[in-house]
This record gives structure tokens, sequence and C-alpha cells, in this order.
């Protein structure tokens, strides 16, 4: 006899083209819910997500014949982009048909991502038996919605990020400033590596000043850094928006603040603060914020080498990167 009080669980997986970060977020805003999460056949007419342990995970399924069905709960687990579990109620009007326990991790498989749907069930009337029994169906359906969803975020989407990173240099805020804006000195620390070919390089450090540094690496790949100024306090502040482009195809638009401050009469203590927005799919989980930090890393064996002004590295696009 089986026991009504619980049904067979569920493993589902699935290789989606797209990056993890993107996967994870189909998952954790209601606008994305809406879209996909139900069956083939049915609708989802409201969604609430609140992503974090003890949020609100609640979803209505309409049916084809008109019933509604609630699947209300919190999160349980949120480990972003790893790993999400949520519990839920799922009714029939207001009658409990069953309570799905719903865990889904997100692996990274080169630049696609594999995610994993592992869902157990408390099932406490048996006639709702067959409702978790059509479980693998309802979900391989559901996940054609998903990943037709995930392509069409992939093509438009628009993915916010900010972050800040802090630098004490052995040198005068004058020395660090000519390291940050000038073409001579920037060249001696900024550049792609040994299998980047540079094919264009200029910089006017002013107000309304532009800034650009394209390069094309060993598989092909031309990348372009394209800035404006628009602050510039000499020993001081820089302030500069700029995109990024991949084969002419625009990343990310970034607004960066670079503030330099005196520490005692020989060390200056160097903040960069930026605010990006990245474009269609192509959010970088955290690159962008590791990449400045090397560069500003590079920067300080630069000034270390050659701290004299004129000698001193210089500060191209902070988040320049492949």
């Amino acid at each position: 006899m089986p026991d009504t009080n619980t049904a067979s669980p569920l493993v589902i997986s699935r290789r989606f083209d797209a990056p993890r970060s993107l996967v994870y977020r189909a998952w954790t805003r209601a606008e994305h819910i809406k879209r996909w999460f139900s069956p083939e056949t049915f609708t989802v007419t409201d969604a609430e997500i609140d992503s974090r342990v003890g949020g609100v995970f609640a979803v209505c399924m309409r049916a084809p014949d008109g019933k509604t069905h609630w699947c209300r709960g919190k999160f349980t687990e949120v480990t972003s982009p790893d790993r999400l579990s949520f519990s839920t109620d799922v009714t029939d009007g207001d009658t409990l048909m069953f309570v799905a326990h719903t865990t889904v991790t997100f692996e990274e498989e080169g630049a696609a991502t594999r995610m994993t749907v592992r869902q157990h069930y408390d099932l406490p009337n048996d006639a709702f038996r067959w409702a978790v029994q059509g479980a693998p169906e309802g979900w391989r359906t559901t996940l054609d919605k998903f990943e037709r969803e995930v392509a069409r975020m992939r093509e438009r989407s628009a993915v916010h990020d900010s972050f800040t990173i802090e630098r004490v240099y052995d040198a005068a805020p004058a020395t660090v400033f000519h390291a940050l804006t000038d073409q001579a000195a920037k060249s001696c620390w900024f550049a792609g590596g040994g299998d980047w070919e540079l094919l264009e390089r200029s910089m006017d450090v002013r107000p309304g000043g532009r800034e650009r540094l394209k390069g094309r690496w060993g598989n092909g790949t031309v990348t372009l850094f394209d800035a404006m100024y628009f602050d510039v306090m000499p020993d001081s502040r820089l302030i500069y928006a700029y995109d990024m482009y991949m084969n002419e195809r625009k990343l990310s638009v970034s607004l960066a603040t670079i503030e330099l401050m005196a520490e005692g009469p020989t060390k200056t203590r160097l903040i960069v603060t930026e605010q990006g927005v990245f474009l269609d799919g192509h959010e970088d989980a955290g690159a962008r914020e590791k990449g400045t930090g090397s560069l500003l890393d590079r920067l300080g064996a630069s000034l270390d080498a050659s701290p004299r002004p004129g000698l001193a590295g210089h500060h191209a696009p902070l988040n320049a990167r492949r």
C-alpha cells in the first residue's frame, strides 16, 4: 500500500545556453516567473517573489478550464547564484492538495548553466496523488517555457550592479593622479597581455574629453573601452562614464568615480566607485569588480617601480577586460 503522506520525489535537470546569473535571476524576479512557472496550457495570473530566507514565494496558476491553483510558501535557502530552496502549499481553491519542497541548483558548464530541480512532497490526502504523479510531465513543459524565457532575457535585459574598491599607495596624490591621466604613463602598466594586440589608444582627460582603448586578443575577439570625462579635479577626483564593447556589440554602460585622499605626506588612498548596467545577458557575476581590483594592483606595482611623475603607471580604463 502506498504511504498516503508521501509521494515519489522528482529530479529533473537541463542545460541552458545562458550565464548562471541570468538563469538564477529568472527564478527570483516576479516579472520572469509570470512568463514561465506553469505547465503548457496553464498561465500564471499572479506572482510574488521575495528571494531572501523567509521571503514569500507565491504563484497563482490558471488551468485551461479556468480553475486557479495557488502555490504559497517561503524561501528556506537563498545562495546566489548557486542554490534556492522553498516550500509551498499547493491548493485547489481552499483545499490543500499537497506540500512541495523544492531545491534548485545552478552549475556553470563553460558559458552555459546546468539547472537541476529536486522536489519532494507531503501528501495529506491520497485523492490528490494524481497531481504529483503528473509532476515529471508538468515540469518538462514548464522548463520548455523556462527555456524560452531565458532566451528572451538574453536578447533584451538590463542588469544593474555596483561596487567600491580601495587601495593605499606609497605615493603622493600628484604622482597617483599623473598615473591616472597621462597616456604615456598609462601605457606602461595597462595592456591586455601577451596575446593582446593594441589597435587604438587615445586619451584627453578634461571635462568633455574622451578616452578610447581598443585591442584584439589572440582568439580574434576585439574589445573597446569608450569613455567620456565629466569631472576632473587635479590630484583629487575623476568622474567618467564608459561603454564596453566586444566585437562591436555593447556589453555594458558604467559611471565611475575615482577619489584620491592624502594619507600622511607620502601616501594616497584611492577609492573607485562604479555603478554599471550590463546589457542583454552579459552580466558578469562580479568579474568586473575582480578585474578592476587586479588593475589597481598593477597600478600599485607600477607606482612602486617608477614613483616619479612622468614615469608612474597610469590608469587606463580601470574596468577594461576581456
